[in-house]
């Protein structure tokens, strides 16, 4: 089994060499505003990673608010691969790998959040430049959303449009009041090589039940 690779992720001038995996984020925000982000972040999703190659990121979590729904559906996610912050954890350690797939065409992240004294929990999920949107992020089960990318106040955001299930080439929308709500993920840069990732998930009926802040710096 061929080991994988990691490789620095440090700022560079300009805009770097986009294939692959790299090419995507670009042709989905279009060039006007790929040029609003900072530099920072257009070298991190623009550039390419080689099949089996992984970017890693390191920091902590700042703080974690789960209302009591937000709690449950962490947990009934739990049978999904517990793809939602299972505890209301603040200042604790967490990493983030990016891999690239055989062929460029999807990533698989893994998050890693530590608690003191218990295992880490671990969360991963696969993006694939696929579906109505162009973005599709897929954890356990088939189940899996639609993501819209955008730009806003020089940060990258991600929004659920749709969540479905999907079975070989079968794919079924999920009706909204069977999911979580609007699942909203914001990259923004911040000062000395950090950026900041902000998870805020939107219930139609009981506002947002899940909000989490984390730190990160590029690992090398």
């Amino acid at each position: 089994m061929r080991s994988a690779r990691f490789q620095a992720l440090s700022p560079t001038p300009g805009f770097p060499v986009e294939e692959g995996n790299g090419r995507h984020f670009r042709a989905l925000l279009g060039d006007a505003y790929w040029r609003r982000l900072p530099s920072a972040v257009q070298h991190r999703f623009g550039r390419c990673l080689a099949p089996g190659e992984s970017a890693a990121y390191v920091g902590e979590v700042a703080s974690t608010e789960l209302s009591r729904v937000g709690w449950w559906w962490a947990q009934l996610a739990r049978c999904l691969g517990a793809p939602l912050p299972l505890k209301a954890l603040s200042r604790t350690a967490a990493a983030v790998v990016v891999t690239a797939d055989a062929v460029g065409q999807k990533q698989l992240w893994t998050r890693i959040y530590h608690e003191s004294g218990r295992l880490p929990q671990v969360i991963r999920s696969m993006k694939s430049f696929d579906g109505p949107t162009g973005l599709e992020e897929c954890v356990g089960g088939g189940f899996g959303m639609a993501l819209v990318v955008s730009v806003e106040s020089r940060a990258l955001v991600f929004r659920s449009r749709e969540y479905f299930w999907r079975c070989g080439r079968l794919r079924l929308a999920i009706p909204w009041w069977l999911t979580p709500g609007c699942i909203e993920v914001t990259h923004r840069e911040e000062r000395r090589g950090r950026f900041i990732f902000t998870l805020t998930v939107l219930h139609p009926w009981f506002g947002r039940i899940m909000h989490q802040v984390a730190f990160f710096r590029d690992a090398f």
